[in-house]
């Protein structure tokens, strides 16, 4: 399996994030990458395929403030990265502000995200490791992956967070379609809800999005994610949220995992596009789902019997120093 990945990936590193009511450690930091690297062989520098399947995706606002914010930051005085601490509230009346206070709130969802002056050549390149593995797949191989980092599913049109800014699964999939797929469809399985990605196609019927994760009730983010949501307008019956109870181990994954195949062969799409978070395992200090090293081949082998041909795309994990074997055996069980 072809598999990609920039080491300018690596130049995005916040120093801290808001977790919890107080400052942290950023948890999605370069040696993430770093240990995926060390245990996967034969990564491939990715082409470079251009901004125009960003923009088909992420509005010019959005894009215009992550390419501007961390300058708009340090001109205001700011030290550190963008971070926010104000954000409007549902329903408000939109406005047109120009204060970079404001601008972050308008363009994020939390305060785990910050925003550094590397951040989006790294996000940037996240996203053509992703338009590659695309490619390889549509020039006739079966499976690519692309080292994803910094990942992507929560990451909206015009809006970042979930240590997410540019949405590779949104962007791979849209890129798809408008070089002639007919339908898509995406199989989410990081310990979160892709409250982005859900958001991206919410009333489109041409890509089926289907996720497992930890219950919104009790994990973020919150607000997305519950079963119930299923897709408006011609999108209606598009989503399919899989709402998991912490503690789930292999027997419930796998089990919500061929609900959501079976689901996705009824939609018969002509590309898969899978969104693989690691931090499903029983050790991530970020999450509370019991699946071992050895249940990620399981888990990949039931994906790659269906036979679509698959672009894997990675998301969270967090868990440093068990994430390059947890990812390499997936891979190796696809």
């Amino acid at each position: 399996m072809r598999q990609f990945f920039s080491p300018r990936q690596l130049a995005h590193a916040p120093a801290q994030e808001l977790h919890n009511g107080g400052f942290t450690a950023y948890a999605e930091s370069p040696a993430r990458a770093e240990q995926m690297v060390a245990a996967l062989a034969g990564l491939e520098m990715p082409s470079d395929h251009g901004e125009a399947a960003i923009r088909a995706v992420h509005t010019p606002d959005y894009l215009d403030f992550l390419q501007t914010a961390p300058a708009k930051w340090a001109e205001a005085g700011r030290p550190g990265d963008v971070i926010g601490y104000v954000w409007p509230v549902v329903g408000r009346r939109p406005l047109t502000l120009n204060r970079i206070d404001a601008l972050v709130g308008q363009h994020s969802f939390d305060a785990s995200t910050p925003l550094a002056a590397e951040t989006y050549e790294a996000a940037y390149w996240s996203t053509q490791s992703a338009l590659s593995a695309l490619a390889a797949v549509q020039g006739g191989d079966p499976a690519a992956f692309a080292l994803c980092r910094p990942p992507g599913h929560h990451a909206g049109a015009d809006y970042l967070g979930g240590y997410c800014y540019l949405n590779t699964a949104a962007i791979t999939a849209q890129a798809a379609l408008d070089a002639g797929a007919g339908r898509v469809a995406i199989l989410d399985i990081d310990y979160h809800h892709g409250n982005g990605t859900q958001d991206i196609f919410y009333d489109r019927g041409d890509i089926f999005y289907a996720s497992l994760h930890a219950d919104p009730a009790t994990d973020y983010p919150f607000y997305w994610g519950h079963a119930d949501e299923r897709g408006a307008g011609e999108g209606l019956g598009a989503n399919l949220n899989l709402p998991l109870p912490q503690g789930t181990t292999l027997e419930g994954f796998r089990a919500a995992q061929t609900v959501a195949l079976d689901a996705i062969a009824h939609f018969a799409p002509d590309l898969l596009v899978v969104s693989f978070g690691a931090d499903t395992w029983e050790g991530d200090p970020i999450s509370h789902l019991k699946l071992t090293t050895a249940d990620y081949p399981v888990l990949a082998a039931d994906i790659a019997a269906r036979g679509w041909p698959t672009v894997i795309l990675m998301e969270g994990g967090y868990a440093v120093g068990a994430l390059g074997g947890n990812v390499a055996g997936f891979l190796g069980g696809f």
